[in-house]
């Protein structure tokens, strides 16, 4: 049976900080190295050897994949990067404090933003800080101004299934090392989540989700491998 490992980035500047961060390129924490390096060596304590390893193009993800790799003695994994893998963009709320956030819009109306599955936050205003479209690293993609996570959702399935799961077809141990919300679209998709339970679902940072598929890949077993700092898990079919 093919084996799949979620790697969400180990705790990121802005996660300390209390930010939007979406798709910021801030650096890991301490804590966040060290969440890395843990899960590095946790995977290979479960003796997980990845044919491959799919990442962002946002530093924390990949830093936090080579630290990994590099804790578990796996130095010569190929790694591939894309931008679909990327933190949910969180658009105009981008670099917001999130308390403050909340003071001024009302924790309701965050609430909403952050955690229903179909309402995104308001669109990122052209030109500012954040502006993404100069990024040469989205030259020529049709990138988002904001989204919900069911926009997350439709961005992040046609890279899971036109990259990622025919190499786990093919038989090859993946490991997927990217964010809460794109690691949460494709928990939704393998554990085939409703809408209105996927709010509920977090992953942890720098804790390795592992998953046994079937042939048809879906999931047979799954558990974190850092049992100290689980979160509940949708129930298998």
């Amino acid at each position: 049976m093919p084996r799949l490992i979620l790697l969400r980035h180990g705790q990121s500047q802005w996660n300390l900080e209390n930010r939007f961060t979406g798709w910021v390129d801030v650096d890991l924490t301490d804590q966040g190295e060290a969440e890395a390096t843990r899960g590095g060596e946790l995977i290979a304590r479960a003796g997980f050897k990845p044919d491959v390893m799919f990442t962002s193009v946002l530093n924390r993800a990949k830093r936090t994949g080579a630290m990994a790799l590099e804790a578990a003695g796996l130095k010569d994994v190929p790694v591939i990067e894309d931008w679909r893998l990327n933190e949910r963009h969180y658009g105009g709320l981008t670099g917001l404090n999130k308390a403050e956030t909340a003071e001024k819009h009302g924790e309701e109306q965050v609430k909403i933003w952050r955690r229903s599955y179909d309402t995104p936050p308001p669109p990122l205003a052209p030109g500012g800080e954040f502006d993404f479209t100069t990024d040469p690293r989205y030259a020529g993609q049709d990138i988002p101004d904001t989204e919900s996570l069911k926009i997350t959702l439709e961005r992040v399935l046609p890279y899971w299934n036109s990259a990622i799961a025919p190499r786990l077809k093919a038989g090859e141990d993946v490991l997927v090392t990217a964010h809460g919300n794109s690691l949460r679209a494709i928990v939704k998709h393998l554990f085939d989540v409703p809408d209105d339970r996927i709010v509920g679902v977090e992953i942890p940072t720098g804790n390795p989700l592992d998953i046994e598929l079937d042939a048809e890949l879906k999931p047979v077993s799954a558990r974190y491998l850092d049992e100290d700092r689980a979160q509940a898990l949708p129930a298998l079919s």
